[in-house]
């Protein structure tokens, strides 16, 4: 697996996404019900165990693919080993990073029901989505920083950025 540089900003960009970020959350949710069987830390991330059902590992080399997509700070490996999908993640060598891919190793029990509480929870942990002008006007991302560090002038978001800001329905910060 390739993990990306630290260098790598911690953004998720939904623009060209096929998927809604509420679409992305439910179909979490559905994947982890019906195939988790279990998930354990390793020593580059997390790995999730999935039932090697038909079609399942389709479905998450898909669902990785889309999320590697727009979140360009994670790697992702799948592979199939008698009946079950191994799917390793990894994230950039970065403190918000690292919070990001703990978050996401809990996703099977606290899957948010939408958006807006995933943005609660990340603010729970320290964590504060941004937009504005040195980043949305020039490509469109939405960050994650640390809130000490979150820079001054930027707009919060963790709501959907709107035509007037230079975004669409399916940007939202991760």
């Amino acid at each position: 697996m390739e993990i990306p540089a630290a260098s790598t900003p911690v953004v998720c960009d939904m623009a060209t996404a096929p998927d809604t970020p509420q679409q992305r959350l439910d179909e979490y949710r559905h994947l982890f019900d019906r195939h988790l069987i279990d998930r354990e830390k390793t020593g580059q991330g997390i790995r999730f165990r999935l039932r090697a059902e038909p079609g399942v590992a389709a479905w998450v080399r898909d669902l990785a693919a889309r999320e590697k997509a727009c979140c360009a700070f994670f790697a992702f490996d799948i592979t199939v080993e008698g009946e079950q999908v191994l799917w390793d993640c990894a994230v950039s060598d970065n403190d918000t990073a690292r919070a990001i891919l703990e978050e996401y190793y809990l996703l099977p029990d606290t899957a948010p029901r939408s958006p807006g509480e995933l943005e609660k929870r990340l603010a729970g942990k320290g964590l504060k989505p941004f937009c504005g002008a040195g980043v949305a006007e020039v490509n469109g991302w939405i960050g994650i920083l640390p809130a000490h560090d979150r820079p001054t002038g930027r707009l919060g978001c963790g709501r959907p950025l709107h035509a007037g800001s230079g975004g669409d329905h399916r940007r939202w910060a991760h």
